[in-house]
């Protein structure tokens, strides 16, 4: 009694009842491929955050390849018995790993979620009619990057359809301009071929790219998406082979060249250089796709611990926080996306990202709101890694559109 008297004596001076917390303090390891800049500080957001309500952080960052190390990392370490606590997984992937029984709910965190997601976004989260993912924020792929000065100098405009992008790319090409810049990775040239995919209206992606569907991708207007490709090959310079995409997007900040095909994660080049959206350069909706938006969200898993079947009470507050406004606002701003929860506030954000918010409710509504394949949201991994070669090889060869249409249908048969 004398020892618990003391130490209620030096609590309520303050003292030792951290020490004593600390030492009880659940440790949580997450997994995940945030390792840049930007991402860095996005994520110690969210460590500052659990380390506050007491939890333990261990970090176990794996970089490179979009998160392809990071997933051979977490199968070694599931197969072995150590499973993380939460991993960075997103689109299909979230589902094949509850189907392994690995994965535990956490519904008793999420009562609000339902009301305050996307309903596309909503669905991926669940698995067997659980909540077993939280997702962080939205990342639009389908932007359209333009130097001001550059279209100012070529005496163009803002293109909406590919008519009028081709006028400015000549243009920009006669006042001495490269026209595009572009990296040289198969997830580059995907992401290029399913942003002219989607300028085919909504629904024909969706039919091609989420259900497969072998009519649509024999059809004349597939055949017209890769004719569109090359023809936008052609503004490329010839050192892009192996050019990682913040290279490119360097070149349109400092003007080399005029134009971009890129998600909202190239904001933070253009920020990183003291450069503002409206001025120094233009976000526009890739031409034909304005009211469309191919979404990529990144999420956390849960994983069963040894010995426990439930979701532990720090895996439970790691879902809570990712959701709530507070954290969804401030992660987003560091990492160049928009919240995934709704109805938070833009008033903090740029004027790219409050275009993006107000595209995905014009989307959303419309029916246009889809997943990007290119960024691991529509299909599975064997599907979209055997379109991506089809993709890749088309725009390193000088196949015919027609031949890579008929590759395309076979490739799409991939389960």
């Amino acid at each position: 009694m004398k020892f618990r008297a003391i130490m209620g004596a030096l609590c309520a001076a303050g003292l030792m009842c951290g020490v004593a917390t600390a030492q009880a303090a659940e440790s949580v390891e997450v997994l995940h491929w945030w390792t840049s800049g930007g991402e860095s500080k996005a994520v110690g957001v969210l460590k500052d955050d659990m380390t506050k309500q007491g939890y333990t952080w261990k970090d176990f960052a794996v970089a490179g390849g979009a998160g392809a190390a990071a997933m051979t990392a977490l199968k070694t370490q599931v197969i072995s018995g150590n499973a993380p606590s939460a991993a960075q997984i997103k689109g299909p992937l979230i589902q094949e790993w509850a189907s392994q029984g690995v994965l535990v709910n956490i519904d008793s965190v999420a009562g609000d979620w339902k009301k305050n997601l996307p309903p596309e976004i909503d669905k991926i989260m669940h698995a067997e009619g659980h909540y077993v993912a939280a997702p962080f924020s939205v990342h639009r792929v389908n932007w359209l990057y333009i130097n001001k000065a550059a279209l100012d100098k070529a005496g163009g405009k803002v293109p909406t359809s590919w008519p009028e992008f081709f006028a400015v790319a000549d243009k920009m090409k006669a006042a001495g301009i490269m026209p595009i810049a572009m990296g040289g990775q198969p997830w580059q040239d995907l992401t290029l071929w399913e942003d002219v995919v989607l300028s085919q209206g909504a629904d024909f992606y969706k039919k091609a790219l989420v259900d497969l569907d072998q009519k649509t991708l024999t059809s004349d207007k597939m055949v017209q998406v890769f004719d569109t490709v090359r023809k936008i090959q052609g503004y490329f310079d010839s050192g892009r082979t192996g050019r990682d995409w913040n290279l490119a997007t360097a070149m349109v900040i400092n003007g080399k060249a005029g134009m971009q095909f890129m998600g909202d994660w190239a904001k933070g080049e253009f920020a990183n250089a003291s450069k503002k959206a409206g001025s120094d350069y233009i976000c526009a909706a890739v031409p034909g796709t304005e009211k469309s938006y191919t979404f990529n969200v990144d999420s956390f898993v849960f994983f069963q611990q040894k010995g426990q079947k439930a979701a532990t009470p720090g895996q439970l507050a790691l879902a809570k926080t990712i959701m709530s406004p507070e954290f969804q606002e401030q992660f987003s701003l560091y990492k160049g996306s928009i919240p995934v929860r709704l109805g938070v506030s833009m008033d903090k954000f740029d004027d790219c990202a409050k275009k993006s918010y107000a595209d995905e409710q014009t989307a959303i509504k419309s029916g246009g709101y889809v997943p990007s394949l290119a960024h691991g949201m529509a299909q599975p991994d064997a599907a979209a890694g055997a379109i991506s070669d089809v993709v890749t090889k088309f725009m390193n060869s000088s196949q015919d559109s027609k031949s890579a249409v008929a590759a395309l249908a076979k490739a799409a048969k991939t389960k």
